[in-house]
């Protein structure tokens, strides 16, 4: 019996790119759809149309303001999902993901913490970083006086080149992030490839083993003084950015779709 697959949040042109290797029925939603699980079968809204079907395999790509609810559902259902459910569910928040991570990392820079609605006096440069979202939103650099208004991670404002280690199953690269200030992106314009610091891999690789993930980004700060820093897990590593991201991660997913083969 083909086995039905459901592809949540990718675009419709890689949705489709892995429909034309799945010979069954599929599901697409580039949103949240409703779900449920029930006496461990899984089933999902239907693409078109009322009611719900069981699915066997998902396909999970995006960052949603209401999702941590389908990767807990997902983790609880513990069937075939890419990246693995538990996994995503453990690195969703942001904040509780940076505090496992630096738990595992060889660059765990001590980190504080501050309540909401609570003032801070510094005297050097210090960065805060709250919420859920990532691509440097929810950040602020400060060396005086500073309220928060949500709980945030505090941490000294690192100085150098922000880069990200990204793997995909057995393939690795590494980005140097730009930007016209102090926040940088994989989204600027002048990010690119650059030479691996095999050092970052090796750290990367690490996380991605401890967090059970087919595919992984991590940033990091590397200055010229050999100092290193872990800012950051990306559990969803931006694919589309650049070309050759897009086809491994492509070429990945099919290979879990056809069974590791």
């Amino acid at each position: 019996m083909q086995k039905r697959i459901c592809i949540i949040g990718l675009d419709k042109g890689l949705a489709n790119e892995i429909k034309k290797n799945h010979f069954g029925p599929v599901i697409f939603h580039e949103m949240i759809p409703k779900f449920l699980v029930m006496k461990g079968k899984l089933f999902i809204e239907r693409s078109n149309g009322v009611g719900m079907l069981p699915v066997d395999k998902v396909i999970f790509h995006g960052i949603f303001e209401n999702d941590f609810d389908l990767l807990t559902a997902l983790t609880i259902w513990g069937g075939d999902c890419f990246p693995n459910a538990l996994g995503m569910m453990n690195c969703r928040l942001k904040m509780p993901c940076l505090a496992r991570a630096l738990q595992i990392s060889h660059y765990n820079t001590k980190r504080g913490m501050i309540a909401s609605n609570t003032e801070i006096k510094v005297s050097e440069q210090t960065v805060a970083k709250w919420g859920n979202w990532h691509c440097g939103e929810n950040k602020a650099r400060f060396n005086e006086q500073w309220l928060s208004e949500e709980a945030s991670i505090i941490e000294p404002f690192f100085e150098g080149d922000s880069v990200r280690v990204v793997s995909i199953g057995d393939t690795h690269y590494q980005i140097k992030l730009e930007g016209s200030n102090w926040l940088k992106s994989i989204h600027d314009e002048q990010a690119d490839f650059m030479e691996m610091d095999t050092d970052l891999l090796e750290d990367t690789l690490q996380l991605k083993q401890a967090f059970g993930l087919e595919m992984i980004a991590n940033d990091y700060i590397s200055s010229e003084t050999g100092e290193k820093h872990l800012l950051e897990v990306n559990h969803i590593p931006n694919v589309t950015r650049f070309e050759r991201l897009k086809e491994v991660y492509l070429e990945e997913v099919i290979r879990w779709l056809n069974g590791g083969e």
